[in-house]
Formats: C-alpha cells, sequence, structure tokens
C-alpha cells in the first residue's frame, strides 16, 4: 500500500507564494480617499483644488516630521510627550538666533537641530541609563522646554525672519524637477522591488506574488504622478514636504536595513529576549531619543519659517497629533509594530480632516471631538486585532 508523500506546511507555502496582504495599510489609503472625497463633495471640490492640496501638504509637514520618529520611539515601546515643545523651543532659539544675533541661515538651521538632539541625548540618558519612565521624563520635558522657551524669548513674539529663512517653507520646487523628481521616485521604487525580490528568492524566503509587488509600484506610480500632476498645477511642489519625503526615506532605510532599526524593533516587542540576545538596550534606546530631539529641530525650523514668526505658544499639543498619526497608521502603542509610511499617511488623514472641516467652517470644538474618537478607535482597533 502507497503512503502519500507528507508536504511541509512551509514548502507549500513557498511553492505557492501565497502571501498575506497587509490589509492594514490598503485600509488606510481607502479611508484616505473616502476622506477626500467626502470633503471634496461638501466643499463643492474646493478641497481637491490644487491650491488646497498644496497648503494641506505644506501643513502636515511639522507633524508628519514629529510622527516619523515618534514611530521609532512607540516601536521601542516608549512615548514623547515632549515633542511639541521642543518643537516650539527650537523654533524660538532658530529665530532668536536669526532676528536678534543675525545668524545666517545655514547656521540657524545646524543650531536648531543641535539644541533639538542635545535635549534628545538628556531625555534619552534618564529612560536608558536611570531607568526613568519616558511618559515621567518626557512629560517634565514638556513643562521644562516650554518654561525654557519663555525665558529666553522673554515672552515675545520674534519675528520677521529674512527670505532666505522663510524659504525653507514658503517656497516650490520648479515644475519640470517636479516631474524629473517624480520619475526618479518610481525608478527607486522599480529597483528597491526588483533587488528585493531577487534576494529573497536567492534565500528561499517566502517570496510574495509578482503581482502583488508589481501590483503596488502601479498603484504608487499612480499616485505619485497624480500628486505631482496636482501640486504643479500650482506652484509646485512645496519645500517642506520634500523635506518630510527625504526624512521618511531615510529613516525607512534605517528601520529595514539597518541593525540600529532591527535592534528597535526587537526592542519593543520583546525587551527580555532583545537583552539575552545581546542587543544594547541602553544605547539604542539612547539614540532613539536622539534622533526624536533632532526631527524636533527639522520641525522647529519648519513650523517658524512657515509662520514668519517665533512664539511661546508654537507647537502646542503637536505630541498629540503626532502620536495620533503614528496610531491611526498602525504604530502599537504596545510596541515592536509600526512603520514610518503608515505615520505619514495617519499624518496626512489627520491634516486632511482639520483641513476639511475647517474649510466647512464646523466649528472647532467639533475638530477636538472628532480627533479624539478616531484616536480611540484606532487603539480600539488595534486592540482587537491582537486578540
Amino acid at each position: 500500500m502507497k503512503t502519500q508523500p507528507t508536504v511541509n506546511p512551509e514548502a507549500k507555502e513557498k511553492r505557492g507564494l501565497s502571501f498575506k496582504l497587509d490589509m492594514q495599510a490598503y485600509t488606510l489609503i481607502i479611508a484616505l480617499v473616502l476622506i477626500a472625497v467626502l470633503f471634496g463633495f461638501f466643499t463643492g471640490g474646493e478641497f481637491l483644488s490644487s491650491r488646497n492640496i498644496s497648503n494641506l501638504f505644506s501643513q502636515m509637514s511639522v507633524i508628519a516630521v514629529l510622527a516619523i520618529g515618534m514611530t521609532l520611539v512607540i516601536v521601542a515601546g516608549h512615548i514623547d510627550l515632549s515633542v511639541g515643545s521642543l518643537v516650539g523651543l527650537t523654533g524660538g532659539v532658530a529665530a532668536i538666533l536669526h532676528v536678534w544675533y543675525e545668524w545666517n541661515t545655514f547656521t540657524v538651521v545646524v543650531a536648531a537641530i543641535a539644541v533639538g538632539a542635545l535635549f534628545g541625548v538628556w531625555q534619552g540618558w534618564w529612560v536608558a541609563y536611570r531607568a526613568v519612565p519616558a511618559f515621567i521624563v518626557t512629560l517634565g520635558g514638556m513643562l521644562i522646554f516650554r518654561g525654557i522657551l519663555i525665558g529666553l524669548s522673554k515672552g515675545q513674539t520674534i519675528a520677521p525672519m529674512n527670505d532666505s529663512f522663510k524659504a525653507i517653507s514658503n517656497s516650490y520646487f520648479p515644475f519640470t524637477l517636479g516631474y524629473i523628481l517624480a520619475l526618479a521616485s518610481i525608478g527607486l521604487l522599480i529597483v528597491w522591488t526588483v533587488r528585493n525580490r531577487s534576494k529573497r528568492k536567492g534565500l528561499d524566503l517566502l517570496l510574495p506574488a509578482g503581482f502583488i509587488d508589481y501590483g503596488k509600484i502601479g498603484v504608487y506610480s499612480f499616485f505619485i504622478l497624480l500628486a505631482t500632476y496636482m501640486l504643479n498645477r500650482y506652484q509646485g511642489i512645496p519645500t517642506p514636504i520634500l523635506i518630510v519625503i527625504l526624512l521618511a526615506a531615510i529613516f525607512i532605510f534605517i528601520s529595514n536595513k539597518t541593525s540600529f532599526g532591527r535592534y528597535v524593533y526587537a526592542i519593543g516587542g520583546n525587551p527580555e529576549a532583545a537583552a539575552l540576545s545581546g542587543i544594547n538596550i541602553k544605547r539604542n534606546t539612547l539614540w532613539v531619543f536622539i534622533s526624536m530631539g533632532a526631527l524636533s529641530g527639522v520641525a522647529g525650523v519648519i513650523l517658524t519659517s512657515r509662520l514668519n514668526a517665533a512664539t511661546v505658544n508654537a507647537g502646542n499639543m503637536y505630541e498629540l497629533d503626532a502620536i495620533a498619526a503614528c496610531v491611526i497608521g498602525g504604530t502599537s502603542l504596545m510596541g515592536g509594530k509600526g512603520k514610518v509610511v503608515g505615520a505619514l499617511i495617519g499624518a496626512l488623514i489627520m491634516a486632511s480632516i482639520d483641513n476639511g472641516m475647517s474649510m466647512m467652517n464646523i466649528e472647532t470644538f467639533w475638530q477636538y471631538i472628532v480627533k479624539g474618537l478616531i484616536l480611540i478607535i484606532a487603539v480600539w482597533i488595534d486592540i482587537a486585532s491582537k486578540k
């Protein structure tokens, strides 16, 4: 009697090239499209105009930069409540050096980022090497940084900036260069996908079906070209969104292709196992907070440039918007799970809701209520998916 050969389920899965789709990412994109259609309908198409889309991208840039860093912080199993105050402080330092002491734009930008990174070192040291919970350290930092800003600025609004500084947030990429950049991005996306597939095949790892990977490229390419076309219909691609894209590319590479990125996910997923594996938890935690501080400096410069002034209230409550963007984008507050791309989509969703409700003349208190409900529902979905 012949016996049927047993089939290894893992081998069968590889041969079948079955692949579990990231439904959460697609749900976010679908939600974003529905939000755009909904607000487009209620605003008579004004929400989808090239001018408003350009303004929307410019407005979301500060929260998007913060969400990039906050993703790593939350993935590592921590939280940072101080980023809003640190944005205000670094922006204030930039304005003081630029207006009162007449430093040039480049030096001011470097100084603001350095100040943010320095305070990131300070907070990271308390969390990593003194085992003080990040919630407490950054809550204290939120008050300390706001106090330092008020003291340095003497409670004054510092303005105006010169043209070179204002250009950081109020300039646009030329039309032709915008399309060249879009095509180059699509080309890099294709090369990245082909190399990843080749590498996974060479290592005999689970390989997604070709139509899935290349279908993603087609969808992403469509949206890249559509966004470029819409922005070029107005004045071109806003410089702040290019800064966001550059930073996102850097941190996507860091999180996916470097040992530091893998360590961060391992620490957030299971700290005990990470320690037993020889990962230096303290050092990597410190670098997570340094990165968050430096990105807060970048966000502070962008905000001060866009407003053409630094005020004592700048960045107020931005930490909650950044955290909400990450959670909506699929980052788990339990740690170990989250993607930079998801956080950016979450930031765009938050900015779209703010922008659309403002265009509809909906009262401010409703905007707070809606954003709060969205945050609660996003966390509930995360918890329910784990169960």
